[in-house]
């Protein structure tokens, strides 16, 4: 349990601190092409990705207990779906199974079997990233520079290019989590049938 608590810590901590680099190599980039001042591209880089980190893992955090639960919820759905199209389930065991009768049960007409698409999950988790993102950069810009103009600038390029980032950077994660879970099912495989 220690070793599974340390294993997740340690994972959590290389996902922000990757996040972090990622974020303050942009930020220092854009506040410089905005503000054409390295002292205050340098000041802007090193402040705002502070203020971001955490922030994306507040939103880490919540976009994570938002998934587990979709996930939990949607899994009897998907083998449901996937059964479905493999023809294990007849359209009759799918009436019984959701308490159909004759297609309708309590103001219902079915439902569908198609298999759950995760577009809009990422679509939406990429908006609010981006939303939090210009609000916190705009907030430490003025808060530095005292121009609402630039700060507005930098509010606006500036999260559009993270926001990119933050998408290869989650996709990168999740691949990398993916793979290490499908690793950690094959031993546990493994070792069953070895028993």
């Amino acid at each position: 349990m220690v070793a599974l608590f340390i294993s997740a810590a340690r994972k959590l901590a290389l996902k922000i601190a990757s996040y972090g680099v990622m974020h303050l190599v942009v930020a220092i980039l854009v506040a410089f092409a905005i503000t054409r001042d390295v002292r205050m591209a340098l000041a802007i880089g090193m402040v705002e990705p502070f203020f971001q980190t955490i922030a994306y893992t507040i939103h880490d955090r919540i976009w994570h207990v938002i998934e587990k639960r979709r996930l939990a919820t949607g899994l009897e759905e998907a083998a449901e779906a996937f059964s479905s199209r493999l023809g294990v389930m007849s359209p009759d065991e799918q009436m019984r199974v959701h308490g159909h009768k004759h297609g309708h049960a309590h103001g219902h007409h079915g439902h569908s079997h198609a298999l759950p698409r995760s577009f809009k999950q990422i679509a939406v988790k990429t908006l609010t990233y981006g939303l939090m993102h210009f609000t916190v950069a705009v907030a430490v810009a003025f808060a530095l520079t005292g121009n609402i103009r630039a700060s507005l600038a930098i509010g606006i390029i500036e999260p559009l290019v993270q926001t990119v980032f933050f998408t290869l950077h989650d996709r990168f994660w999740t691949r990398i989590e993916n793979r290490k879970a499908a690793e950690k099912a094959a031993l546990t495989e493994q070792r069953t049938a070895l028993r």
